[in-house]
């Protein structure tokens, strides 16, 4: 193996002393079914049965573990092991041959916002490719006016607002931000909005700024910045941060409630078409939470769901509902969110450094900013979950952002009882060695974001950070290292909800000029999946029933057409989710 595949590999695991039903239906996976009796049995109708024929990856241990037949029994796995252990325990189960297809457990989504990807597939598309169509600004006004010309009864309902979704200034061929001049061609009477593919900044026309009563005279809020026309106070349409997350409550507060619904359930299938059996609402406000819970009790929801309110904005609600850990109807709030800075591709991050080119109007000592700019603020919304032994799902993509974190939670745990809190520093791009040290200290869990390597690792090496920083964004192999548990997500809707192009770049870390980002940051493709399934699993206490394949665990799993441990390492991103279950109960199939 030559330097360049070489990967971390499960020796490294030994330093991780924290880790210790409804059946197949005929699909394009090609599962035969046997018979008892001389019978057909509808699988769709039962909740026991027998699956063998093809690699089980159990998930279990230091290195990849195989088992021949797996016997599930309303809903949950009673035994793993030989074919015929199986058929002795249960003779009367049904069996399905997998045609050497791959089994394994159920991928759980570390993080992201499942109520967003609903809107994201509901808006105009404006990702660049592999996700979209977009290239440059005429390409994205033309999707704008398409899709503004087939959704009027939507817009209607959205207060008349022109929606989109996913553009990336780093994949735009004028490399920067469309301007409210621009977007005025898609309409001048009709407020526009089009929001990045970061999630945290966005563009809007004249009439938006009209209505957001936006000026020359309205200064930038707390947390946020109003972009300006050079050498003027004007705005030029580009917002930042808490300036956009206010223009998104304005569109959706007259939403009615049965088109929230639709978009939600849109992304829950969207997640099972990839293999999540556990999805998460990774930063929620009381109505957002209700709607999900609601969706829960009426029997919507097919698969897990775990919501994070945000603790700066629903402290009240927090307090009357908390958290649990058991599941009503697949719904339960995990925990709260709080987030501490903005995105590194949107140059909005909190750096220790500055960037390596400011944007348009700011000094070359630019290092982006706090979402908080007081250590007071977080650190009584800290002090509070450590209080109310609540989960901390904290946003830091800066190291500045992760110092100030560090600095709350140490100074929380000296004041509250020692607990099992797995506490998540979530994204962690620019995460330092010695903050990996502080937070092994501190038993944080970080949940990386690889799938940037893809997506922004250029952008990050000529416009934001640098080679050298660059190459150690998501630094999963110094984790590994130091024996630092961390699980991947892939933060939808800022990048679909794609689990097999997030075990790609975790093990792969290729950009999209086909250069290796961070050689020794690679990890095996059995590690990267562990942080996609059992390491996930230890994130949200739920080691002793999901993320491997064991007796007495739930029977989530997913069918693949081909073994991830087997294939080139360049082809995972294009393994195909055949069929994914939960609690035995077939939630997604494809289709020819």
């Amino acid at each position: 193996m030559t330097k360049s595949t070489q990967y971390l590999t499960t020796s490294h695991l030994k330093t991780f002393a924290l880790l210790s039903t409804v059946l197949l239906s005929a699909c394009s996976y090609s599962i035969s079914k046997h018979t008892h009796r001389g019978q057909k049995i509808d699988p769709r109708q039962n909740s026991t049965f027998i699956l063998h024929g093809g690699p089980i990856l159990t998930m279990q241990g230091d290195t990849p573990t195989y088992v021949e037949a797996m016997l599930v029994e309303n809903g949950v796995i009673k035994f793993t092991g030989t074919l015929a252990n199986a058929k002795q325990i249960n003779p009367l189960a049904q069996r399905f041959n997998l045609k050497n297809h791959t089994v394994i457990p159920g991928l759980i989504d570390a993080h992201s916002h499942a109520n967003s990807v609903g809107l994201q597939q509901t808006v105009a598309n404006l990702y660049s490719p592999p996700d979209g169509k977009v290239t440059d600004i005429p390409s994205l006004i033309q999707a704008m006016q398409a899709w503004k010309n087939n959704n009027p009864t939507f817009i209607q309902q959205a207060s008349g607002w022109i929606i989109g979704n996913g553009y990336d200034d780093a994949q735009l061929t004028e490399k920067r931000h469309p301007t409210a001049t621009e977007l005025d061609k898609i309409s001048t009477d009709q407020p526009v909005i089009i929001l990045h593919q970061s999630g945290h900044l966005a563009t809007v026309n004249t009439k938006a700024l009209e209505l957001l009563k936006i000026d020359a005279k309205t200064p930038n809020p707390t947390g946020g910045v109003i972009r300006r026309k050079a050498n003027s106070k004007e705005p030029n349409g580009v917002l930042e941060e808490s300036v956009v997350f206010k223009a998104m409550i304005q569109i959706f507060q007259h939403m009615p409630p049965e088109t929230m619904e639709k978009m939600a359930l849109t992304a829950v299938q969207t997640y099972a078409q990839n293999g999540y059996t556990t999805i998460q609402e990774g930063r929620a406000d009381a109505g957002t939470s209700e709607m999900w819970r609601n969706l829960a009790q009426n029997g919507k929801l097919p698969i897990d769901l775990v919501v994070y309110p945000d603790i700066s904005t629903e402290k009240n609600y927090m307090l009357q509902h908390g958290t649990n850990r058991e599941y009503k109807h697949h719904y339960r709030i995990g925990g709260v969110k709080i987030s501490l800075d903005g995105s590194p591709q949107g140059k909005t991050a909190w750096l220790t450094k500055p960037y390596v080119i400011p944007p348009e109007g700011q000094k070359k000592s630019y290092r982006g900013y706090a979402a908080f700019p007081q250590q007071s603020t977080v650190q009584n919304l800290i002090d509070l979950a450590f209080q109310n032994n609540w989960q901390i799902l904290a946003h830091a993509n800066g190291d500045a952002a992760i110092d100030q974190y560090l600095n709350t939670i140490e100074k929380a745990t000296a004041k509250f009882p020692i607990q099992d809190r797995r506490n998540v520093i979530i994204h962690a791009q620019t995460m330092r060695e010695d903050q990996l040290d502080k937070a092994k200290e501190l038993k944080l869990i970080p949940s990386f974001f690889s799938l940037h390597t893809y997506y922004w690792g250029d952008w990050h090496v000529h416009e934001t950070l640098g080679l050298e920083r660059a190459q150690n964004i998501s630094p999963t192999g110094s984790a590994l290292r130091k024996g630092v548990l961390f699980t991947e997500h892939h933060d939808a809707p800022v990048i679909p909800p794609n689990s097999m192009m997030t075990l790609d770049t975790t093990v792969n870390r290729v950009t999209r000029s086909g250069k290796i980002l961070g050689e020794d940051q690679r990890v095996s493709p059995y590690l990267a999946l562990k942080s996609m399934t059992s390491w996930a699993a230890y994130q949200y206490f739920e080691e002793d029933s999901k993320g491997t394949l064991a007796a007495g665990k739930l029977a989530d799993f997913v069918i693949l057409d081909q073994n991830p441990m087997t294939v080139p390492s360049n082809q995972i991103k294009n393994i195909k989710v055949l069929a994914t279950f939960k609690e035995g109960k077939e939630v997604f199939h494809a289709r020819n």
